[in-house]
């Protein structure tokens, strides 16, 4: 398995995440709490996702991550790293590319599997 979750923007690697370090009780608590949060449902760009799946949660954290990167909020950026290299074992990379108002995002998984996504930025 792949220790590292790597983080792209515009092909420029930004943030390579070690799934091998130790996340401490609190941190683990606050993944926990952001799952407790999506259970109500999220929207994730114009759709209103009312039961997330496992990959639906990936995708709205892999955007919050990504938004986080671009507002320089570290504690966000930390925690949504860490969601996605806890809950996402295989996942090894975040792709963002951004083109005029519509970003599109590719999490690509270990055996080859790739979720693609866009969104049009506001």
């Amino acid at each position: 398995m792949n220790h590292k979750l790597t983080v792209y923007i515009n092909n420029e690697s930004i943030i390579e995440y070690d799934r091998n370090k130790r996340l401490p009780g609190k941190q683990r608590e606050y993944l926990d709490k952001m799952d407790s949060d999506m259970d109500a449902g999220f929207m994730l760009g114009d759709e209103k996702i009312d039961q997330p799946g496992a990959k639906d949660r990936a995708k709205f954290v892999a955007m919050t991550l990504i938004h986080s990167i671009d507002a320089n909020n570290e504690q966000m950026i930390v925690a949504t790293c860490a969601y996605l290299a806890t809950r996402e074992a295989g996942l090894t990379e975040v792709r963002a590319d951004a083109d005029g108002d519509n970003m599109m995002l590719d999490l690509v998984y270990d055996q080859g599997e790739e979720v693609a996504f866009s969104r049009t930025l506001n």
